[in-house]
C-alpha cells in the first residue's frame, strides 16, 4: 500500500504529494514548496514518519510544480524524473516565475526520463506512468492500481480540466489524454489533482462539463 499525504504550497496553491510505503520508502511528486516554512513543513513530515525519499517526480514542469525541485534533490540527494519533452518547460520556469514576482533557483541536476508504461516501485507499491499531454507537452500521471488512485497533475480536476492556453498546450490533445488514459481507469479510482480537492474517475466521466464520456 502507498499512503498519500497532500500539501498545498506557494501562492498559486499547488498540491504537492508524498506517497509512502510501509517500509518507509517514499516519493515526492511536484514539490511546490516556495517559502522556507513550506520546505520545513515537508521536511518535518518526512522526518517525523521516518521516511526515506527514493524518487523525485514531476507530472509536468510549470513553475508552481517545480519550485521545490532543487530543495528536495539537494536534501535527499535525488535526481529528477520527468518526461523528456518537459525539459524545455522546466528551463523556462524561472522566466515565467519572474512574471509572477516569484523568483527561484531552478533545478539543474541530473534528469532521468519517464516513459509511458514505466513502473515505479516504492516499497511494495507500484506507480504506472500514463502519458497525458495537453496541459503541457509532456504531462504524465501516476496510477496506483492496487490502491485505486491516480496523481493527475494539472490534467484533470474536480469539475474541470487543465488550462490549454500556455505554450505547448492543446485542448484537443488534453481531451484525448483524459478519454484514453484516465477515463479508461476504473470508476472507483480516486483522482488527486495538482490543485484543489480530489474527485473520482466515475464522477468526472458523468459530470465534468469539459470532457464527458460519450
Amino acid at each position: 500500500m502507498l499512503s498519500v499525504q497532500k500539501f498545498t504550497f506557494n501562492p498559486i496553491q499547488e498540491n504537492t504529494y508524498v506517497l509512502y510505503a510501509e517500509n518507509g520508502d517514499c516519493c515526492i511528486i511536484d514539490p511546490g514548496c516556495y517559502f522556507e516554512e513550506e520546505r520545513n513543513e515537508l521536511r518535518r513530515f518526512i522526518e517525523s514518519k521516518k521516511l526515506r525519499p527514493v524518487y523525485l517526480l514531476n507530472t509536468h514542469c510549470h513553475l508552481d510544480h517545480v519550485f521545490g525541485n532543487k530543495f528536495v534533490s539537494e536534501t535527499w540527494r535525488l535526481p529528477l524524473y520527468l518526461h523528456e519533452t518537459e525539459k524545455m518547460v522546466l528551463s523556462f520556469a524561472p522566466k515565467s516565475a519572474e512574471m509572477y514576482g516569484l523568483p527561484f533557483d531552478n533545478y539543474e541536476g541530473e534528469m532521468k526520463q519517464l516513459n509511458p508504461g514505466d513502473v515505479i516501485k516504492i516499497g511494495t507499491g507500484k506507480l504506472r506512468v500514463l502519458f497525458t499531454p495537453g496541459h503541457s507537452p509532456g504531462s504524465v500521471s501516476f496510477y496506483n492500481g492496487n490502491d485505486d488512485y491516480v496523481i493527475s497533475g494539472d490534467v484533470l480536476f474536480s469539475g474541470s480540466i487543465g488550462r490549454t492556453d500556455l505554450p505547448g498546450g492543446s485542448f484537443e490533445v488534453l481531451k484525448q489524454s483524459i478519454k484514453t488514459e484516465l477515463y479508461t481507469l476504473p470508476d472507483i479510482t480516486i483522482v488527486y489533482p495538482g490543485h484543489g480537492g480530489g474527485t473520482s474517475i466515475g464522477y468526472e466521466k458523468k459530470n465534468n462539463p469539459f470532457v464527458r464520456e460519450d
